[in-house]
């Protein structure tokens, strides 16, 4: 798995849930939350990607990316986007590539929950792994848009 201080693989292609591609290196001089989450419509990752989409107005005002990837088709990412009103890229990876490079396939070939914190340049700032979503969220509005935090228990 990518650590903090390594380089993100930005020659892998992603394909956006309504059929756009890119690279991330199309984000290159934005901070990039890029998280992955282990199956679309369970109720961890629903949480989670709606969680990522209510902040998504306060994050990308600050100029930051979000992108969120699972093992899932692009058409089941499509539905799940459109579910979670998710206005960011949600990215189907059924040949584990993405996974692959970034080192977090896991169990019954599903991506583990990890998000990386993503500088401008294409380095990694933070990772945040476990099973429950909301750290995940809190460490990127913490780290990537602090005026947007909202104060812990």
């Amino acid at each position: 798995m990518l650590k903090v201080g390594d380089r993100v693989p930005t020659a892998v292609e992603f394909e956006n849930h309504d059929g756009s591609r890119f690279t991330l290196e199309t984000y290159r001089g934005h901070p990039v939350v890029l998280y992955f989450f282990p199956k679309a419509g369970t109720p961890g990752c629903t949480r989670e990607t709606r969680s990522f989409a209510e902040e998504y107005p306060a994050l990308a005002q600050r100029g930051v990316v979000v992108v969120g990837v699972s093992t899932d088709s692009r058409d089941r990412q499509h539905s799940f986007a459109a579910q979670c009103k998710a206005s960011f890229p949600i990215v189907g990876d059924p040949e584990r590539r993405i996974a692959r490079a970034f080192g977090v396939l896991g169990f019954l070939g599903m991506a583990r929950r990890v998000t990386f914190l993503i500088g401008p340049e294409g380095d990694v700032l933070e990772v945040v792994e476990g099973m429950r979503p909301g750290p995940h969220v809190e460490a990127a509005l913490r780290r990537l848009a602090p005026a947007a935090s909202r104060p812990g228990p």
